[in-house]
C-alpha cells in the first residue's frame, strides 16, 4: 500500500511538472517561434509571386533571412529554444494528455508525439544551423524531398511505400484545411477573453491561414503520388517549389500570392495562439 502510493505520489508531481507555468511558457514560446517562421516563408512566397526569383521559400530560406539580419545567430538561437519548447510541450501531451475532456485519448496522444518528434527536429536544424553547421536547416526542401525520394523508391515496394505517405500528406492536409474551415481550432483557444471584434480577427487568420497551409500539404502530397506512380523522383517536391508551382496556373502569380497571404495569416494566427491557447 505504501509503495502503491509514493506511486501514485509520483506520477502526481510528473503530472503536475507537465502542466506547470514553464511548459506552458514554453509552448507559448515555441508558437511565437512557429509564427516567425510561417510569416517569413510568406513573405518570401510574396517575392518570388511578384519577382519570379528570390530565395527558397521554406523553412531553410526563412532561417537564412534570419540569419542576415543584425544580431541573426542571437535571434537563431532564441528561434531554435522556442522550438525545443514546443516540443517538449507536445512530448509532456504524448505522455499526459492534452487540455481538455477528450485530451487523453490514444489517438491525441499519438499525434501529440508525432509533433514532439517533429519540433524536436527543426529546433535541432535551428540550433545547429546557429551554431555555425550551415547545411543544417537551410538546405532545400526540394532537393531533400527528391533525395528521400529517390532512396525510397529502390526499396522493395517503394513505389507503394512512396505513394502511400504522399496519400498520407495530402490526407493530413486536407484534413487541416477542414478543420481551418470548420473552427475546430476555437476549442483550444480562450475565445471568452477576447472581446468580440479581437475574436473575429482572430477566427479569420485561424479559418484563411489553415486552409492556405492545408493547401499547400494537400498539393505537396499529390506532387509526391505522382511521383510513386511514374517512378521519377523528381516529381516530388519539397514547399519551395510546391509554392512556386501555384504561380505557373492560370491564375498566375495571383494564387501564389494568396496562399503567400494565407501563411502569413498563419504566421498572425500562431501568435494569438501564444496568447489565448490553453495549453
Amino acid at each position: 500500500m505504501a509503495n502503491g502510493s509514493a506511486t501514485a505520489r509520483g506520477r502526481g508531481q510528473v503530472r503536475r511538472a507537465a502542466n506547470s507555468k514553464a511548459i506552458a511558457a514554453a509552448a507559448r514560446a515555441g508558437f511565437v517561434a512557429r509564427g516567425v517562421i510561417y510569416a517569413l516563408i510568406g513573405v518570401l512566397s510574396l517575392r518570388i509571386a511578384f519577382s519570379g526569383g528570390g530565395k527558397q521559400a521554406d523553412r531553410g530560406g526563412a532561417i537564412a533571412e534570419i540569419a542576415q539580419k543584425p544580431f541573426g545567430t542571437v535571434l537563431l538561437w532564441l528561434l531554435g529554444i522556442a522550438l525545443a519548447g514546443m516540443a517538449l510541450w507536445r512530448l509532456s501531451e504524448a505522455a499526459f494528455g492534452q487540455a481538455g475532456p477528450d485530451g487523453g485519448k490514444p489517438g491525441k496522444r499519438a499525434m501529440a508525439a508525432g509533433r514532439s518528434v517533429f519540433y524536436g527536429f527543426v529546433a535541432y536544424s535551428v540550433l545547429s544551423y546557429a551554431a555555425g553547421d550551415k547545411s543544417s536547416g537551410s538546405g532545400s526542401s526540394d532537393q531533400n524531398s527528391q533525395d528521400v525520394t529517390a532512396k525510397a523508391l529502390d526499396w522493395p515496394g517503394g513505389q507503394w511505400i512512396v505513394g502511400v505517405a504522399g496519400a498520407a500528406v495530402t490526407a493530413a492536409g486536407l484534413w487541416i484545411a477542414v478543420r481551418a474551415v470548420m473552427r475546430k481550432f476555437e476549442k483550444h483557444l480562450r475565445m471568452s477573453e477576447m472581446s468580440q471584434k479581437t475574436r473575429k480577427v482572430v477566427s479569420f487568420f485561424g479559418v484563411f491561414g489553415g486552409t492556405a497551409r492545408g493547401v499547400v500539404f494537400a498539393t505537396a502530397g499529390c506532387f509526391a503520388i505522382a511521383a510513386a506512380v511514374q517512378h521519377k523522383p523528381g516529381r516530388a517536391k519539397g514547399m519551395d517549389d510546391t509554392l512556386r508551382t501555384f504561380a505557373d496556373t492560370p491564375a498566375g502569380p495571383w494564387l501564389l500570392a494568396l496562399i503567400a497571404v494565407g501563411l502569413m495569416a498563419f504566421g498572425v494566427f500562431s501568435w494569438a495562439n501564444a496568447r489565448w491557447r490553453d495549453v
